[in-house]
């Protein structure tokens, strides 16, 4: 299993592949890191190992390049990390940066969570069930964390279904939590 650690002078997790997304900004003045949410994505929906969900972190994704992808045009989202089905990890947004992963959402009736959270997308869907390379690499990633922010913890760990109830439902029923919260 891999181990990583976070460079804190740029904020980038050491021994991952960077991608400079475009689509990310400065946090609010005065704003820590204090949430990690887990989304999933697979572009076209439901197919995995394209390099769609890159282009599209990137801002270079061709909408007519797939139908799919027509509802896409103009997004402008990112994430801090990607995280491959082979348990590749790959970061678009430096941790210490507002990455758009989250959009309009709430977490413990405090709004905006892209201001404090840190957002981490799984090659995947609601139902197909992740691989275990994202699981032991999702931890790894999360050790590091956890390291690096001391406020955080499994208990601030959540899916953008419950940030954004009734919006978004990912990382679905298919994610395996108890990968994730029974590791120390």
């Amino acid at each position: 299993m891999s181990t990583y650690s976070v460079d804190s002078q740029q904020s980038l997790l050491e021994g991952v592949r960077f991608l400079s997304s475009p689509h990310c900004d400065v946090r609010p003045a005065g704003v820590d890191i204090e949430l990690i949410v887990l989304h999933s994505i697979s572009l076209p929906p439901g197919q995995f190992g394209a390099d769609a969900v890159e282009r599209l972190f990137l801002g270079t994704l061709d909408p007519a390049s797939h139908p799919s992808f027509a509802d896409l045009a103009g997004v402008r989202v990112s994430s801090h990390l990607f995280i491959r089905r082979d348990g590749e990890v790959i970061q678009f947004v430096p941790l210490q940066q507002r990455a758009w992963h989250a959009g309009q959402s709430s977490w413990q009736g405090r709004e905006a969570c892209n201001d404090f959270s840190i957002g981490i997308e799984l090659e995947g869907s609601d139902y197909v069930p992740y691989d275990l390379a994202q699981y032991a690499a999702l931890n790894a990633v999360l050790q590091a964390l956890y390291q690096a922010y001391p406020i955080l913890d499994r208990s601030r760990v959540v899916g953008h279904a419950e940030i954004a109830p009734g919006r978004k439902t990912d990382p679905g029923p298919a994610f395996d939590w108890a990968r994730v919260h029974n590791r120390a």
